[in-house]
């Protein structure tokens, strides 16, 4: 069995943004050799998420309008006291920091709507890591 783990670092602009990582997952995918097997994509923060959805400028002013909606910035949240972020803990929590996609025949499996997003939740920051592992045959 092969693994094979990479590094994507960027960097965010806006406090909620969706960043697409979609080509340099699946440049990850095909430099790893695997064949058959699966694609963990995994933000290691607490304040970030991991989504896949279409990459159509609508589709993303919506999601940002109700990620904004349902985790207010400026709630009554307790963690506020300590670092007035609780919305992009809270948001994180609830949306995922990972996906996992099937690799098939060297390619990432993802529907023909799907793409991979970082989901900044408390930017912008000049660091966001994405870890990306592949294992398999």
């Amino acid at each position: 069995m092969k693994v094979h783990v990479r590094e994507i670092v960027l960097k965010t602009r806006n406090r909620l943004e969706l960043v697409d990582i979609t080509h340099r997952v699946e440049e990850i995918v095909a430099e790893s050799g695997v064949k058959n097997g699966l694609c963990l994509v995994f933000a290691p923060h607490a304040t970030a998420a991991i989504i896949a959805n279409e990459h159509e400028y609508g589709l993303i002013e919506d999601i940002l309008k109700k990620v904004s909606e349902e985790f207010p910035h400026n709630g009554k949240w307790k963690h506020n006291r300590i670092d007035d972020n609780a919305s992009a803990h809270l948001a994180s929590a609830f949306l995922g920091a990972e996906r996992t996609f099937p690799v098939v025949n060297g390619r990432l499996v993802r529907g023909t709507w799907q793409n991979i997003f970082l989901l900044e939740l408390d930017g912008p920051r000049p660091i966001r890591r994405i870890i990306v592992e592949v294992i398999g045959e």
